[in-house]
């Protein structure tokens, strides 16, 4: 007989709480802090996400999948103005590590947002 799965919000509220306790040992990881906002994200507190991705670039500021999801996150909320703030800042970090993929959706981002 299968073991029975826990509900999908469970499983994403599990994994909150274990990407926070790796977290609470290694404050800059980046992976870790990444997951935990985009778990965020999935949870519908982008509120939360964003303090993730704040505190994630400002440890690893060459993370340049932080800046685009901050920055669709932002956007979705209506905040153009810090979303191509976040674009520009994301656009820098895509520059100095050679991320041309992302840099090029970036800009796309950009260009709808009128930045």
């Amino acid at each position: 007989m299968p073991t029975p799965r826990a509900p999908s919000h469970h499983r994403r509220m599990d994994r909150i709480a274990l990407l926070s306790q790796v977290l609470e040992q290694n404050p800059t990881d980046a992976f870790a802090r990444y997951g935990l906002a985009m778990a965020y994200v999935a949870e519908g507190k982008p509120e939360e996400a964003l303090n993730q991705f704040t505190t994630l670039t400002a440890h690893n500021p060459d993370y340049v999948p932080a800046y685009q999801m901050s920055a669709q996150t932002l956007a979705k909320l209506g905040r153009s103005d810090e979303a191509i703030e976040r674009l520009k800042s994301g656009l820098e970090a895509a520059a100095r590590t050679g991320n041309q993929h992302a840099a090029s959706e970036m800009q796309g981002m950009l260009d709808e947002l009128g930045g």
